[in-house]
C-alpha cells in the first residue's frame, strides 16, 4: 500500500472526500466527461493507472464511464450504504474510492465502472 497521507497532501478537499471518505461528486462537474483524447486515467490518491482511454464511453451519467479497467489496477467491494447494495471501485494500491460498477455497460462487458473524475488524473499519450 501507498504511503497516502504524503500523498493526501496533494490532494483537493473534494478529491480527499470522495477518494478516503467514500464521497461523491455531483453529476455533470467533471472535465473529464468530455475529455476524448487517448491517455490513461490514474488514481489522483497514488497515481495507480486504472482505466484506458480505450474503454471509456459516454454513459449519459454524468461522470466518466468505463467498461473495464486495467487489469489487476483495481478492487471492488461491497457497498451497502444509502439503503442498498451496490458494487464499490477502489484502486487496488491505495485503496482510494473511486466509483461503482453497475451492469448496464456496453459490449464486452456488460459493466459501466461509474467513476468520480475527481478521484482520477489524466495523462494523455
Amino acid at each position: 500500500m501507498t504511503d497516502t497521507p504524503t500523498l493526501d497532501q496533494n490532494l483537493s478537499a473534494a478529491a480527499r472526500h470522495v477518494l478516503r471518505d467514500h464521497g461523491t461528486e455531483r453529476p455533470g462537474t467533471s472535465p473529464l466527461n468530455y475529455e476524448k483524447r487517448t491517455g490513461t486515467y490514474s488514481c489522483a490518491g497514488c497515481g495507480n493507472a486504472v482505466y484506458s482511454s480505450d474503454t471509456k464511453y459516454d454513459s449519459g451519467s454524468g461522470w466518466p464511464s468505463f467498461y473495464t479497467a486495467i487489469p489487476g489496477a483495481t478492487a471492488t467491494t461491497v457497498d451497502r450504504s444509502l439503503g442498498m447494495t451496490r458494487t464499490e471501485v477502489h484502486c487496488a494500491q491505495c485503496n482510494g474510492h473511486l466509483g461503482h460498477v453497475f451492469p448496464d455497460g456496453p459490449a464486452p462487458t456488460g459493466l459501466r465502472h461509474c467513476i468520480n473524475g475527481v478521484a482520477l488524473d489524466f495523462a494523455a499519450e
